[in-house]
């Protein structure tokens, strides 16, 4: 890792399209898949391209990226949160088909501008500093999330945006691990509040994963069956 790794707004010049689950990506790298991972690659970005071009187009940016010289290290990715309500949407997860990701022809959609939106929220979907899949991650625990956070709530106070919210868990291990967001904690550090705690039944889908929150929790006295519950944390911005 470079001394200093540069956190800035995503724009047009290099749209992130994919994730960092299997490292850092450049202008050059990026389209060298995964030999590991057998998704369609081509298709998610035909999908994945068009709509992040409309989205920067239409609100500016929506996301923050984390550059250590020519690779992307780390990145936060944001949407109107009435944009991810919008027929088609899905859950917005770039490596995901619909539902989980968008519908392929959702770049197609008309989205209101900033100015007809009356809840003026952005919805964070995914923070990662470096991979966090990779045994060897030298991105992580060096404050880049904390930095890409405070940009993203700068950026949005400078466009007009009111509020912020993040799905987050109880503070595990594991959550920072895998997961692509971080526990309750992170967001209480830059300001955020807890607005809503709810079951999180898509969660079940991966025993295995269950499981390890459930010992993890366990080991930190906290009641498994919290931990399996999904935290919705929301900052005003003024």
């Amino acid at each position: 890792m470079t001394s200093e790794v540069v956190v800035e707004p995503m724009t047009e010049e290099f749209l992130l399209w994919r994730c960092l689950h299997s490292g850092p990506v450049s202008k050059e790298s990026i389209a060298q898949y995964p030999a590991d991972n057998p998704l369609d690659w081509e298709r998610y970005r035909k999908r994945n391209l068009p709509l992040l071009a409309k989205l920067t187009q239409v609100y500016g940016c929506c996301a923050i990226v984390a550059r250590d010289v020519d690779a992307i290290v780390g990145m936060l990715r944001f949407y109107p949160k009435a944009v991810s309500k919008m027929d088609g949407a899905g859950d917005l997860c770039l490596q995901q088909d619909w539902s989980a990701g968008p519908k392929d022809n959702f770049a197609e959609r008309d989205f209101p501008p900033l100015e007809r939106i009356e809840d003026k929220t952005l919805s964070v979907h995914c923070l990662m500093a470096g991979s966090p899949q990779q045994k060897q991650n030298p991105y992580q625990r060096k404050g880049i999330g904390l930095r890409m956070c405070r940009a993203m709530i700068e950026w949005a106070r400078g466009r007009g945006w009111r509020a912020i919210e993040a799905m987050s868990f109880e503070d595990l291990p594991i959550v920072y691990e895998i997961t692509g967001g971080a526990g309750h904690t992170f967001w209480e550090k830059l300001g955020f509040t807890l607005a809503e705690r709810r079951p999180f039944p898509y969660m079940q889908e991966f025993p295995d994963f269950v499981r390890t929150l459930e010992e993890q929790a366990k080991n930190l006295d906290i009641d498994p069956q919290r931990a399996t519950e999904q935290l919705v944390m929301r900052r005003l911005i003024r």
